[in-house]
């Protein structure tokens, strides 16, 4: 007994001597003994500024690739158009060419009292003016999502941002196209081909992009309250538009449907992105099974 216990008091210090004399440290003028790899210290890791850098780049390079196959995708749309799909684009038609029945009566309303042939003509400090409540609209949504820390805060402004710069792009192209005089350039709302850029209204289209997905979010209890503040704003600037003689009434509910639509586009192929990194299973539990889902967001 006394042996056994001797034995287990001297067992430490005789492994200590087996590992010494197994790995002797090196002399001077002699290379290191190279220690086996089961025994080898595991690598540093990264410093935490290293891995956010890391983290910060993928996520740009994602967001990149995404809003590429967003971009592929909006501009191949009409070619994958479904029955419903078309009946929204005549619903959109019929509406513009109702407005623009009106677009002389509108006109008129507004530069009453005017002394130029033509109406009045908006100052170039207008435009910017104009664009500001959807601006306001687009920064708050971005500046409260920081300073929350919410990550469905940072989507919905990113989906106002990419829906206003692709319907912006979509209304320039259009506008060099169609090339609609001004209404103070000319009285004639059929001025069509006439080296103008009227149509659509660029301004409504970016502010009907950032409001509709700004109504369309959030907490379903305030859905009522998001789309009047979202629907306020656009329309808003849509009358802003108008009143100031810089746009027919036919091209602010041309740039509201384009807004609008692309709006739409955005939410619902985020959403289905959101649904293809989700999963559903069946978890047993006791005395029964529970249905879990779980959604991965990037």
């Amino acid at each position: 007994m006394k042996i056994t216990r001797r034995f287990r008091l001297a067992w430490p210090l005789y492994a200590a001597c087996c590992a010494v004399c197994a790995f002797p440290p090196a002399q001077a003028g002699q290379p290191a003994a190279k220690i086996p790899p089961s025994l080898a210290l595991p690598a540093p890791l990264p410093a935490p500024s290293a891995i956010r850098y890391r983290t910060k780049r993928s996520k740009l390079k994602a967001l990149f690739y995404r809003t590429l196959g967003d971009a592929k995708a909006y501009y191949t749309a009409p070619l994958h158009w479904n029955k419903r799909d078309w009946e929204y684009f005549g619903g959109a038609v019929a509406a513009i060419a109702v407005a623009h029945h009106y677009d002389t009566q509108v006109r008129n309303h507004f530069d009453q009292g005017s002394r130029l042939p033509d109406g009045p003509h908006p100052g170039s400090s207008t435009d910017i003016t104009d664009a500001l409540p959807a601006a306001a609209e687009f920064l708050g949504t971005w500046g409260y999502a920081h300073l929350a820390g919410s990550h469905t805060g940072d989507s919905e402004a990113w989906n106002m941002l990419e829906a206003a710069g692709l319907s912006f792009v979509s209304a320039y192209a259009i506008k060099y196209v169609v090339r609609r005089q001004r209404p103070y350039q000319t009285r004639n709302p059929n001025a069509w081909f006439s080296g103008g850029d009227s149509f659509p209204s660029e301004h409504a289209t970016a502010a009907f992009a950032i409001g509709t997905v700004f109504a369309e979010s959030g907490n379903p209890r305030y859905l009522w309250i998001r789309r009047t503040i979202g629907y306020g704003i656009a329309a808003y600037t849509a009358y802003l538009r108008v009143k100031a003689n810089a746009h027919w009434l036919s091209d602010t509910v041309a740039g509201a449907a384009l807004g609008m639509a692309t709006a739409h586009f955005v939410m619902d192929r985020r959403a289905k992105g959101e649904m293809r990194n989700s999963t559903v299973s069946v978890v047993p539990v006791r005395g029964g099974v529970m249905l879990a889902a779980a959604v991965q967001f990037n």
